[in-house]
């Protein structure tokens, strides 16, 4: 059975339907979920995006209608009751909030459907719209609606176009393809000026942000051999440059072009926490090393989360790339 196919098979017979996405979400979450809430309006289905939080102001351009609502506004009215729940871009209830997990426990595994493109078991595959090969979890839901017989729109074709750009970091991931192009042409024939959703995405930036972008970049670091490269953002640096973390997440990829690059990473500090972001520069699988020091992900692109509580950011920077080398070892 394909993904369409079950997909069908899920929503034949609810009545009311919930998406929503994971905490913090990025623009593939959110891009799906609205793609896919108007995809089921236009069937006739009664559909309503909800996530734990609403959306941070930079994504509002993308749900002009004010689609997806905050968890409080819908979830707490006795009158709503949902008989299906479709979850986007994860494929762990834990990962949608506290509060919107509490609520989904609630619900018989058979009522939440998955779509989702994240490495997941087996059984998990089997039961739900996942797709590890897609280059984004928008790319499934585009295929899917044009495979409901649903006709593209600009309205409808913008958070789908925007999902795939954010999550293959403009097609340049290898997991993207043929298909991928394919259904972007789709999208772009709608009237979607690819200028215009580029700048939409990833903004418009003031001087303050290049002197950002030029500072980290400068101690940009490497092991002896240029496989593995590395750059480190902290609260002091983001501070002085008024940056926005949100901005940041993009960094990384500038360090894919530097010769001999296996692996790149970011390390941003959170108060206790060091986030580590992870990015493959050919065949290496990021997502293996990830989980191998805590983490997961993609074979491109993954990420892990360090406790640097009471411990120095540069001791444990050098600890994890010295794992890092030992585990790109492995994989030659």
């Amino acid at each position: 059975m394909d993904l369409t196919q079950k997909f069908k098979a899920k929503i034949q017979s609810a009545k009311r339907i919930l998406i929503t996405t994971h905490m913090m979400p990025d623009a593939d979450g959110i891009g799906s979920e609205i793609g896919l809430c108007m995809a089921l309006k236009k069937m006739g289905v009664d559909a309503a995006c909800v996530n734990e939080e609403g959306l941070l102001e930079r994504y509002h351009y993308l749900d002009p209608k004010s689609i997806v609502k905050p968890m409080d506004a819908v979830i707490k009215k006795k009158t709503e009751a949902f008989d299906l729940c479709i979850v986007v871009d994860t494929n762990s209830i834990e990962r949608v909030g506290n509060r919107m997990y509490e609520y989904l426990k609630k619900y018989d595994p058979k009522d939440i459907l998955f779509v989702d493109h994240h490495p997941a078991k087996a059984a998990l595959v089997k039961e739900h719209c996942i797709d590890i090969t897609a280059a984004a979890t928008g790319q499934i839901v585009g295929l899917m609606i044009q495979a409901l017989g649903i006709k593209f729109d600009k309205e409808l074709a913008l958070p789908i176009y925007t999902a795939i750009l954010i999550d293959t970091s403009s097609f340049r991931y290898p997991t993207v393809s043929g298909k991928t192009h394919r259904l972007i042409a789709d999208l772009l024939d709608t009237g979607i000026e690819a200028p215009i959703a580029y700048n939409g995405i990833y903004g418009t930036k003031k001087v303050s942000h290049m002197h950002l972008l030029g500072t980290i970049l400068t101690s940009t670091h490497s092991n002896k051999s240029g496989e593995i490269a590395w750059i480190t953002l902290n609260n002091s640096t983001l501070t002085k440059f008024n940056g926005d973390m949100e901005d940041t997440h993009a960094f990384i990829n500038h360090l894919l072009v530097l010769d001999n690059i296996k692996v790149a990473c970011m390390f941003r500090e959170d108060g206790d926490e060091l986030k580590v972001s992870l990015r493959s520069g050919g065949d290496i699988d990021v997502g293996n090393i990830a989980r191998a020091i805590g983490g997961g992900g993609h074979s491109h692109s993954a990420a892990t989360i360090l406790n640097i509580k009471n411990k120095k950011i540069d001791t444990v920077i050098s600890e994890t790339i010295l794992k890092m080398e030992d585990l790109l070892k492995l994989q030659k």
